[in-house]
């Protein structure tokens, strides 16, 4: 029984590697093989029925007809159960494992790093969970359990052929044997030119994503006749690349199937040789002739099988390079007791040998605004993606309260940061549910006073239906101020201890932004504040200033040291306020 046990979970462990199904998936497949196993064995019901009639027929001792009328409706019954079985077996199992394996993918999207995105195009990671899942869930209900399940009957069957009478078991079994070899032979010809059309296929669905995304920009500039051209273009190397894919897995297989048939054929043709001899009786002839018939059938369904285990490889290979990913890790029983951000000799880049952050050592004290200013490029941002733990940085280190954050989970991490970024998400639904992202169980009053202090009020107001007007996707209703302003808002519900906003002041007019600061000013109590701002006019009285060239600090202090210290500082102060005083 141990040893049983052991080689089901070899064979589950097995499934889950080869197709990149969970574990439940792995058991539903390894349960609906053995149902496929056993009604291949079933139909075999019927030849050994018509056997039987003959031998009593060419014998003269039939049974009575009551006999074979009872046997073939119990055959009919045993048969019946059995496919009744194997298909809720096989579509059941199917449709879970589809929506366990979307599931578990997202799960693992969940957990990765911000940086594993920058690498990939959203568009294929949504090609993958809904369809790569798609193409792998029919591979589940359409060839995975017959494969699986023929394979040993196959083999059993061949014996079985083989010892029966050899010289008219070689004549089922050879051609057979040929022609999966020569199917097999085809396989790394297939796989290249299948995995090939799959990638074309991605880059397809990409190109009319950016086009799609970019619409207003090439309308904007003229490009439509010129991205359309190419988007056309596009489809003839898809076509092609298509066509290949399907001869590459045609063409074995029809070749395959061809030589299958000369199974019939030399059974036929060396059975009557061989009855002609009197080396074989006419009942053994006509059982070998219908278990090739038997044998083609399903041979023939084998390969088109394995052509869709092959078909579905690519998307095979993409799941489990996502399931490979490291993910973020952490403890989530970890308590802050304080919250001075310290960065010590810390470098990040987002791309291998391109530095951005160079040995950045400074702190950002509890109960003070610390902001981060500097050149275009120089990475004032990405410190506060990397204190979020939206990226992980690459050395030194990087802690709250003395507690390095790579030691804490991304989710218990996010309980103590509130975060207001340049790119604001929002959903379509309305003000009142986009702001109560920020603290989801927070009442309605706590939400509309959150939006106060954010001073959503006044255009909130000019709404028809207020708080629960629906703004449309990613707050399409919405000016770009107004967007941001519910951003802040979700801070302002979140309450959390560490806040990090970066250039909260970019979509404000003067007066908002005064009434917006009016508002941090109450909300900073006793938190650690982060602010990059390219108005260095709405920095200067913060407690202090990190000015950042080139990924490494240039200067720290408040504004008038650095006015007297830093020259970076000076020339960046001299430009914004040449900025503020131009006039077109």
């Amino acid at each position: 029984m141990p040893k049983q046990m052991n080689g089901g979970l070899r064979v589950i462990k097995r499934f889950m590697d080869r197709y990149q199904l969970t574990e439940e998936g792995a058991k539903g497949l390894r349960r609906s093989s053995i149902a496929s196993f056993f009604k291949y064995l079933a139909f075999m019901a019927p030849i050994i029925i018509i056997m039987y009639f003959v031998q009593g027929l060419l014998y003269q001792n039939l049974k009575s007809v009551h006999f074979y009328i009872i046997g073939i409706l119990l055959t009919g019954i045993i048969m019946y159960i059995i496919i009744e079985r194997q298909y809720e077996a096989t579509y059941k199992e199917t449709y879970q494992e589809a929506s366990n394996l979307r599931i578990e993918i997202a799960e693992i999207l969940r957990e990765l790093p911000l940086s594993y995105y920058s690498r990939h195009n959203l568009s294929d990671v949504a090609q993958t969970i809904m369809q790569d899942v798609s193409d792998i869930e029919h591979a589940l209900s359409h060839a995975l359990p017959d494969f699986h399940g023929f394979i040993p009957y196959l083999l059993i069957v061949s014996v079985l052929l083989l010892l029966g009478d050899f010289k008219l078991g070689l004549c089922v079994v050879i051609p057979m044997l040929v022609g999966m070899i020569l199917f097999y032979l085809s396989k790394s010809m297939q796989e290249k030119a299948t995995g090939k059309f799959y990638l074309v296929n991605r880059e397809n669905t990409e190109k009319f994503q950016k086009a799609i995304d970019l619409n207003q920009e090439i309308r904007a500039y003229g490009l439509k006749n010129d991205v359309g051209h190419d988007l056309v273009e596009f489809q003839d190397v898809r076509e092609n690349e298509q066509i290949k894919s399907e001869l590459s897995q045609a063409l074995p297989l029809q070749l395959s199937q061809i030589i299958v048939v000369l199974s019939l054929g030399m059974t036929i043709y060396f059975g009557s040789q061989l009855y002609i001899d009197g080396e074989t009786n006419l009942v053994m002839l006509l059982g070998y002739i219908l278990a090739a018939v038997k044998l083609i059938n399903g041979l023939q369904s084998l390969y088109m099988n394995i052509s869709e285990v092959i078909y579905i490889d690519s998307r095979v290979k993409r799941i489990k390079s996502i399931k490979q990913e490291p993910l973020q890790t952490g403890k989530e029983d970890i308590t802050l007791d304080s919250f001075d951000i310290e960065f010590k000799n810390v470098s990040f880049s987002y791309y291998e040998g391109q530095g951005l952050i160079k040995d950045l050592t400074f702190t950002a004290q509890q109960d003070q605004v610390t902001s981060i200013i500097g050149p275009s490029g120089c990475g004032k941002t990405t410190v506060l993606r990397l204190v979020s733990r939206l990226y992980d940085y690459d050395s030194g280190s990087i802690t709250i309260g003395g507690v390095d954050i790579k030691a804490i989970a991304t989710e218990t991490l996010f309980n103590y940061i509130s975060m207001v970024f340049q790119d604001v998400i929002l959903f379509n639904k309305s003000v009142l549910e986009n702001i109560r992202v920020g603290r989801p169980d927070a009442s309605d009053e706590e939400v509309i006073q959150a939006a106060k202090l954010a001073n959503c009020q006044d255009f909130v107001d000019r709404l028809d239906g207020g708080y629960d007007t629906y703004i449309g996707e990613n707050g399409a209703k919405l000016s770009g101020g107004e967007r941001q302003r519910i951003s802040i808002a979700r801070a302002f519900l979140k309450d959390a201890p560490i806040i990090l906003l970066d250039e909260i002041s970019s979509s404000l007019d003067v007066i908002n932004e005064m009434k917006v600061q009016e508002s941090l000013n109450k909300l900073i109590e006793d938190k650690t504040v982060l602010i990059v701002s390219h108005r260095l006019k709405s920095i200067e009285k913060t407690d202090k200033i990190v000015v950042l060239n080139n990924g490494r600090v240039d200067s720290i202090g408040d504004h008038d040291s650095l006015m007297k210290d830093s020259e970076l500082y000076q020339d960046l102060v001299e430009k914004s306020q040449l900025a503020e005083d131009f006039e077109y």
